[in-house]
């Protein structure tokens, strides 16, 4: 079994025997312990009690935190003409029509976030299978897939999240640096939770959610009281 370094040690005895914390108790523990040398991304996990294999119980969304990701976010917007400057003119990283496909299919994928207008989608489509895997996919649910695309530009850019469950119900996302306020970083593990809360999928059955988790990008994780989390 391979040593422990002291950092991760320490980090591990702060957090042994503490679960179901508030979400203001797991945010100082986890500030307290983001000892990287980097600013650690703050991260949100949600087990649901969803089965996203059936279309009635696929839970997906977006939603704008207060304070923002602390990310850079790159984007990349499918356009031509007017649409493709506007794009430029709100601060899109990579516009593009056929040519971006093409640099997609030659396995180029520089951006965080994918948006196209509804005329793009034909070229778009040829992307699925590399697309979609990375949850890059435009659609139109989410406000990806739009002919606004400089709000949809500006809205990535400033701290809009894109949700989705995985196979197992799991959500997963980044909510803000350890470097942020306590209080900032709150207020966005709250947007997040709401948000989640509120695409309950029709189909759901039983407890819609079981479980909430916080973590550093380096740090061990905490479990969060789900009545609380939801509470605002």
């Amino acid at each position: 079994m391979a040593k422990l370094g002291k950092r991760t040690k320490a980090a591990r005895e702060a957090f042994a025997g503490k679960e179901n914390l508030s979400v203001e108790d797991a945010v100082s523990l986890i500030k307290a312990n983001a000892s990287a040398k980097f600013d650690e991304t703050v991260e949100i996990s949600m087990n649901l009690g969803v089965d996203p294999r059936h279309a009635d119980q696929m839970v997906r969304g977006v939603v704008g935190l207060p304070n923002g990701t602390g990310k850079d976010v790159r984007v990349a917007v499918f356009a031509r003409g007017p649409k493709a400057e506007e794009a430029q003119a709100a601060g899109a990283d990579i516009v593009g029509a056929e040519d971006l496909m093409e640099t997609v299919q030659g396995g180029t994928i520089e951006f965080d976030r994918c948006i196209a207008t509804p005329d793009m989608m034909p070229i778009v489509g040829r992307l699925g299978k590399v697309l979609g895997p990375r949850n890059l996919m435009p659609n139109p649910k989410v406000g990806t897939v739009t002919m606004d695309v400089a709000d949809a530009v500006k809205a990535a850019k400033g701290g809009e999240v894109q949700f989705k469950a995985e196979k197992a119900g799991v959500v997963h996302a980044g909510v803000g640096k350890a470097s942020f306020d306590e209080a900032k970083l709150v207020e966005n593990i709250r947007a997040f939770v709401g948000a989640v809360a509120k695409a309950k999928p029709a189909g759901a059955k039983g407890t819609y959610m079981k479980k909430v988790s916080l973590s550093s990008t380096m740090g061990p994780g905490v479990s969060v009281d789900v009545e609380n989390a939801v509470t605002e």
